[in-house]
């Protein structure tokens, strides 16, 4: 199906769709469907049935982040704007989700425009959009604006910042690289008696482990604990993969003491575990991580396959590498492009030539339009350009996992 034509279909879909299907079904679809037009195709079998926003923001955003990655801005727009002329436009939440979307995309000028709409839609304006709109400005990667935002509007428009708005605040700040302004945030939060939330204090510590302010993040840690604030998993991960040394030790300490303080580790805890086995030469152990995430109750992320791909290949066991990869095929999680070049090309140096062809034409069928340029190029570099009967072979293996 052309872009076009998936579009078009999109437009009436609430009227036209014969065989919809549940939103569950869409996201489990969505998340392993690569292709733009098929990802549209899919979001518009959506039932229509659901009056929560919630419940359908994440296919709605699967499917903004499918089209974004191809650069497939028109087609974004086309899809957004026709969501406008659906009755429940006039609800606040509905027409949240429309801005967050444009922000997931980089479209902030269109996140603006469909907020200064709301009276001419008959759309009431709260903090509640006023919220999606900063986090649309923080998800186009333009920090600098959302103080001026943050500033402006709510005298505006007779908006009143809540904690939620405070924490999109210190984020930019954050994200800015400016996290003793984020501080200064916080300060007035507490003056306003507003609740300073775990994820806002481990947004500034993250921000000043990255500048290199390890000790004042030490003391943000500290300032948590003595506040009495719940700390959570993310910011034991943000400890965990900032820790000194990063060498496994640290890590297993810090997952034990994640556990002694009722909390249960996730994949990416188990992931830093993983990369500091690695990093320390520790293949086999980091390995043994990897094979326990379904036993401590984690799945595997595409972080998790990144790296453990990434250290196989710098030890040249691209054997082992392989396999990963096709494990990474099952599940849906696949690594990004550079990983798996030094994947490809590592299997052509030890003469998998077959494994790679197989690998080649997998990648193919999961890659968006624009990335499979760059692994043309790769393909015709390395000679694996000819398609032949052993190619097609070679891969009956991965096309099982793929499916």
């Amino acid at each position: 199906m052309s872009s076009s034509s998936s579009i078009r279909h999109l437009r009436h879909f609430s009227s036209t769709a014969k065989s919809a299907i549940s939103i569950s079904k869409a996201k489990l679809k969505l998340r392993s469907e690569y292709d733009p037009d098929k990802a549209l195709e899919i979001y518009s079998s959506v039932s229509d049935h659901y009056s929560s926003p919630t419940i359908s923001r994440y296919a709605q955003d699967l499917t903004i982040r499918r089209l974004a990655k191809s650069r497939r801005f028109a087609d974004i727009e086309t899809l957004i704007e026709s969501h406008k002329k659906d009755p429940k436009i006039k609800q606040e939440p509905y027409l949240s989700t429309l801005i967050r979307s444009y922000g997931r995309a980089g479209m902030f000028d269109q996140a603006m425009r469909t907020f200064e709409q709301m009276d001419e839609l008959g759309t009431p304006r709260s903090v509640i959009s006023f919220n999606s709109l900063l986090t649309a400005c923080n998800h186009s990667k333009l920090f600098d604006k959302v103080p001026e935002l943050f500033n402006d509007l709510p005298k505006k428009y007779g908006v009143l910042p809540d904690k939620v708005t405070y924490g999109i605040l210190v984020r930019s700040y954050c994200e800015a690289g400016t996290p003793e302004k984020a501080l200064e945030i916080v300060a007035d939060m507490e003056k306003n008696d507003l609740e300073v939330t775990a994820v806002t204090y481990t947004t500034i510590m993250d921000a000043m482990y990255k500048k290199g302010q390890a000790e004042e993040a030490d003391k943000l840690w500290n300032t948590m604990l003595d506040k009495g604030c719940e700390v959570d998993v993310t910011a034991y991960n943000v400890r965990m993969m900032h820790s000194h040394g990063g060498e496994p030790e640290t890590v297993k300490a810090m997952i034990e003491e994640m556990r002694n303080a009722g909390l249960k580790p996730d994949a990416i805890s188990y992931n830093y575990l993983m990369t500091s086995y690695c990093k320390s030469g520790m293949l086999d152990e980091a390995k043994k991580v990897f094979d326990g995430l379904e036993g401590n109750g984690c799945n595997p992320n595409a972080a998790t396959f990144r790296s453990l791909i990434y250290y196989l290949c710098r030890n040249e066991d691209f054997d082992k590498g392989y396999k990963i990869f096709k494990k990474s095929v099952q599940v849906h999680k696949i690594p990004d492009f550079n990983t798996l070049k030094h994947l490809v090309e590592g299997l052509v140096k030890k003469k998998k030539i077959k494994e790679a062809k197989g690998m080649i034409r997998t990648i193919k069928k999961k890659f968006p339009p624009n990335v499979l340029v760059s692994w043309g190029k790769v393909e015709e570099s390395l000679g694996l350009a000819s398609a032949s009967s052993e190619a097609h072979a070679a891969t009956d293996e991965d096309e099982e996992a793929a499916a």
